[in-house]
């Protein structure tokens, strides 16, 4: 878990489902901290700091390009 860097944090799991979709078809390789704990009890993400997506070091290009399609600003996400 060494070589996995901290892109981004969440409050809840739903706000994550597409992202997560979208890193696994390009097979990129992340976790989600403290995502079972907040599934679990999903008032403590703001104790425990939200769920962070860490994302291995060689895949933090794609992974960040990928979130930042998804801020709106671009083309809109298309799911067929």
């Amino acid at each position: 878990m060494r070589d996995f860097i901290p892109l981004t944090t969440f409050t809840f799991p739903h706000e994550y489902a597409v992202l997560k979709l979208l890193l696994d078809q390009e097979e990129i390789n992340y976790f989600f901290e403290n995502e079972t704990m907040i599934g679990v009890f999903p008032f403590y993400s703001n104790a425990l700091g939200g769920i962070t997506l860490k994302v291995h070091k060689e895949d933090f290009e794609r992974a960040k390009e990928i979130l930042e399609s998804l801020d709106g600003t671009s083309t809109p996400l298309k799911i067929v």
